[in-house]
C-alpha cells in the first residue's frame, strides 16, 4: 500500500476510533471533517482520483461488504502506485520556493489598493505624505514592521531609527525613493528584491517574499 495513502487512512481511523459516542448532528459534522481531511491529502497524493470508486471501495470495507477485487489484486495495485512515486524525481527545494512566492505574490497583487511600483513591488498606501521623498543617498527616519508570508514578525523597530538608503535591501531603496514623508506604506517585496536564494541565516529562508509596513517621518 502506499505510505502516504497508508498514513491518512490511519489517521482518519484512529480519529474515528476515539471518538465518543455522539448527537447526530455532531456524528454527521465529526464524519464530514473526517472526509475533508481525507479528501485533502488525497487530492495531493493522488490527483485525478475517481471519488466515486473511493466512495464505493470506502463504504463496502466500513460495512464489511465484499469487495469487489481481491486482497491480492489491491495490494498489486497499491505496491505499483507506490513505486510510481518513488520513482518520479523529487521537486527540488528551490522550484518549490519560488512556486510558493509566485502564488503568493499573484494574491497579493489582486488585493484591493495595491499597485505595482516596478521590479515586481507591491505598495498599499495606509496613510498619506506630503513630504519630501527619498534619493538614493538619504538617510531615512523610520518605523517599520517587517513580516514573512505567514505574517511572522522578523524584525521590527521598537522606535523610530535613522537608515542610510545605500545600506538596505534593494527593495526598500526602490519603494522609498517614491515614498512622501509623513506616510505609511505596507509593501510587498519580491525575493529577488529582498535576500533572494541566500535567505539570511534562520530568519528568511531561500526565494522568501517579504511584507513591510513602513512609516516615513524624517528625510536627510
Amino acid at each position: 500500500m502506499s505510505r502516504a495513502l497508508l498514513l491518512t487512512l490511519l489517521c482518519v481511523a484512529c480519529s474515528a476510533h476515539a471518538a465518543p459516542a455522539q448527537s447526530p448532528k455532531a456524528a454527521h459534522d465529526l464524519a464530514y471533517s473526517l472526509g475533508a481531511s481525507l479528501g485533502e491529502r488525497l487530492r495531493e497524493d493522488v490527483p485525478q482520483l475517481q471519488i466515486q470508486a473511493l466512495i464505493d471501495g470506502l463504504r463496502s470495507a466500513y460495512e464489511g461488504k465484499s469487495l469487489a477485487l481481491s486482497d491480492e489484486r489491491i495490494e498489486q495495485i497499491l505496491t505499483a502506485h507506490q513505486a510510481q512515486i518513488d520513482a518520479e524525481p523529487a521537486q527540488p527545494q528551490s522550484e518549490v520556493a519560488l512556486n510558493a512566492e509566485r502564488d503568493f505574490l499573484l494574491k497579493e497583487k489582486q488585493k484591493a489598493g495595491v499597485r505595482e511600483l516596478g521590479n515586481g513591488i507591491l505598495a498599499t498606501e495606509l496613510k498619506a505624505g506630503t513630504g519630501a521623498k527619498p534619493d538614493a543617498q538619504s538617510s531615512v527616519y523610520v518605523n517599520y514592521v517587517g513580516r514573512l508570508p505567514d505574517g511572522t514578525v522578523f524584525d521590527q523597530s521598537t522606535q523610530p531609527q535613522w537608515l542610510r538608503l545605500d545600506s538596505v535591501i534593494n527593495g526598500w531603496r526602490l519603494a522609498l525613493a517614491q515614498m512622501p514623508t509623513g506616510s505609511t506604506w505596507r509593501l510587498v517585496i519580491p525575493s529577488n528584491q529582498a535576500y533572494g536564494a541566500e535567505g539570511a541565516g534562520d530568519l528568511i529562508a531561500p526565494y522568501t517574499p517579504l511584507v513591510f509596513e513602513i512609516e516615513l517621518l524624517k528625510v536627510q
